[in-house]
């Protein structure tokens, strides 16, 4: 299967995952209690002022009608703007989306290198450091990403003093700046993602190096360098690569935790903020960028599939 045929095959078959998460969004907004109009209005406020607002932000016609109207302006670019700050929620999203990528792509490939480095030590050497590899990987499964903020905040700012405690510096400004306001929030999120990434780099390289081939290989006097880097890491990158996809969608939810302890202005504690204030166009336009970045995570995965396993290329 060619890479561009898979590409066209994979954006059709998310089209309906599109309008399907869109309009399950409006509907558990929707539910959600709180009026927005009610907020922006004000306890003191008329009744024919309440319904004023109410009148110019469309929330008195029907549910069906609402999401047609957004759906349409969405497909033209348009996806509205804020109900409190009048600000376009493109115009919104497009400032707070680097953020929350940086610090996705930063805690992936921190969290990839490292572990795959610990996964083929603990491969090769086994005893001690294999025991240590599943602890960790246990307790990466268990302890909150919130917990381990403030964990590296203690350690790192308040007691080192080595790095701020809360803030970002955008790349165009000062790239030394943002690096650092990085690596507090990045080793918060890696902590936990680094031991499961070892510990299923370890799972698959051992399960690799039991194959046939592997030990004819090794009887034939191939260098232990070759037979490694070569064919083993090869054939055990699909099971990685597979976690590493599924980790970078789940980083999701502790992204959520550390852009609040860390005041980072990103796009997950931007949507924790709108659907506290009832904002629903902020919250529609946040999940379809959300949903966006999980079809081109797996997207992403599926082209690795085909570049690293030939079986699926001829398929």
């Amino acid at each position: 299967m060619s890479a561009l045929r898979l590409v066209v095959r994979r954006l059709l078959a998310s089209t309906p995952l599109l309008f399907l998460t869109s309009a399950l969004t409006f509907v558990l907004v929707s539910l959600v209690p709180g009026d927005p109009a009610r907020t922006i209005a004000g306890q003191h406020s008329t009744a024919e002022q309440y319904q004023l607002i109410r009148d110019r932000l469309g929330l008195d016609q029907p549910l069906p009608v609402q999401y047609w109207n957004w759906l349409t302006q969405a497909f033209h670019g348009d996806l509205g703007s804020s109900l409190f700050s009048g600000e376009a929620v493109t115009s919104i999203l497009s400032n707070r989306l680097p953020v929350s990528l940086s610090l996705i792509l930063a805690s992936t490939v921190v969290s990839g290198l490292a572990g795959v480095a610990l996964g083929l030590l603990s491969a090769r050497r086994g005893g001690v450091l294999m025991r240590l590899v599943d602890g960790l990987a246990t307790l990466g499964l268990a302890a909150p990403p919130f917990w381990l903020a403030l964990l590296v905040i203690e350690v790192f700012a308040v007691t080192l003093r080595w790095f701020p405690v809360t803030g970002y510096v955008p790349l165009e400004e000062n790239p030394g700046g943002w690096a650092g306001s990085l690596v507090l929030p990045v080793t918060s999120i890696a902590l936990g993602a680094v031991a499961i990434i070892a510990k299923q780099t370890r799972d698959s390289v051992l399960d690799t190096m039991n194959k046939d081939f592997i030990r004819v290989m090794q009887a034939n006097g191939f260098s232990p360098r070759s037979i490694l880097y070569r064919h083993i890491l090869r054939n055990a990158a699909l099971p990685i690569v597979t976690v590493l996809g599924v980790l970078m969608v789940s980083l999701l939810g502790a992204v959520v935790f550390v852009e609040t302890v860390f005041a980072m202005p990103g796009i997950a504690s931007l949507t924790q903020q709108a659907t506290i204030q009832h904002d629903i166009p902020v919250i529609q336009g946040a999940v379809l960028y959300i949903t966006v970045f999980v079809i081109v995570v797996n997207l992403a995965v599926d082209l690795a599939y085909v570049r690293l396993d030939p079986r699926v290329r001829t398929s």
